[in-house]
């Protein structure tokens, strides 16, 4: 039996325990836990409940990096994140769980191996993958909740779609320039994200933090509101369906009702065509830097051993294991397993296209 303060004890005598995997935990980072312990609403059985939760972050990078944080560290039991890109230098300007020395990383690997140090009680897996109709369903199994940090909205309308279809609440947040904004969307219970927005923006129409900038306060902020409606959502304590929007330059807060549409085509009529592939493009600009994404055509793709010796030929090659760095012509291609590929100095799709049909394949 362990006491803590008066009146708390953690043990047999003090819990008839719905959450068997969480005790052991509890025993040995009772301190660590201590403050929302005490916290009304919180206490013992909420930090059992967050001990036996599971949540996916999709993206690691400036509001990944803070829900993620702050979901380790108030002891979320079981924690996945999952990042598509490598750490440059720019990122760390407002992607705090990183430092100089991921420059060149994996977002998602550098992410987790910090997370295990932060709270080396809970389990922490890494995805250096890019979410799409064909690995969303298998990175989220079993999750409560997921989170999305990304960078686009086509993946955001994807993790809509999952939600819907398997039943799996998740919170959408976004940041910009000086703006952020955030919904929770419970499927059956609250407006899906296509309720708010019937369609997916068109390329190029909305503002990006490479086209207009982003002050790093905004992302600590909507990160911190996005982890604690996490927390709360996982407590059962309630949630709201406003999306909650706030300019942290103008010092302006609101929200706004979001109602369900009765003809909405994803949570009404449960159509879901990114999951099925449709419409789900080959080629992507990426938000906050002049780099293209190309998704492999391929369904086998070489090793990256074999890759990199055959490009060695070309270019400059660089082995990190779960990723090749090329450089030739100037240009700088990132190529993961499966053959996804990053072309970093160019924002030009038809550019990023020919230099990787070039240097990887048709």
């Amino acid at each position: 039996m362990v006491s803590f303060g008066k009146g708390m004890t953690l043990g047999p005598s003090s819990i008839s325990n719905p959450y068997p995997l969480s005790v052991s935990v509890m025993e040995k980072d009772l301190d660590r836990y201590r403050r929302q312990l005490i916290l009304k609403d919180i206490g013992m059985d909420g930090q059992m409940r967050l001990l036996d939760s599971k949540v996916t972050v999709i993206g690691c990078g400036a509001t990944g990096s803070v829900i993620a944080n702050a979901l380790a560290r108030s002891g979320v039991g079981h924690l996945t994140v999952v990042d598509r890109d490598v750490v440059e230098p720019d990122n760390l300007q407002r992607q705090l769980l990183f430092d100089e020395d991921d420059i060149g990383c994996a977002k998602a690997a550098a992410a987790g191996e910090r997370l295990k140090v932060i709270n080396s009680s809970i389990e922490v897996s890494s995805f250096v993958e890019d979410v799409g109709p064909g690995n969303i369903a298998p990175i989220t199994k079993g999750s409560d909740l997921i989170m999305d940090a990304t960078d686009n909205m086509a993946t955001r309308f994807l993790m809509n779609e999952l939600s819907v279809r398997e039943g799996i609440p998740w919170i959408y947040t976004g940041v910009v320039e000086t703006m952020g904004m955030s919904m929770n969307i419970v499927p059956g219970k609250t407006a899906c994200l296509r309720c708010a927005l019937p369609a997916i923006p068109a390329a190029g129409t909305l503002p990006t933090c490479s086209t207009v900038g982003i002050i790093n306060t905004i992302p600590s902020l909507m990160g911190s509101i996005a982890a604690t409606e996490a927390i709360k959502l996982l407590l059962g304590k309630g949630w709201s369906s406003d999306m909650v929007v706030y300019d942290v330059w103008k010092g302006f807060f609101d929200r706004f009702p979001v109602k369900r549409r009765v003809d909405c085509e994803c949570c009404v009529e449960h159509k879901f065509d990114l999951l099925d592939g449709k419409g789900w493009g080959g080629a992507s600009r990426l938000c906050g830097s002049d780099a293209v994404q190309i998704t492999s055509p391929h369904d086998q793709f070489p090793s990256l051993k074999d890759l990199s010796r055959r490009l060695r030929a070309v270019g400059e090659v660089e082995d990190h294991g779960e990723f090749l760095r090329v450089r030739a012509e100037g240009y700088e291609l990132v190529i993961f397993k499966g053959g996804r590929t990053i072309v970093h100095g160019t924002s030009d799709e038809l550019v990023a296209r020919s230099l990787y049909s070039k240097y990887v394949g048709n």
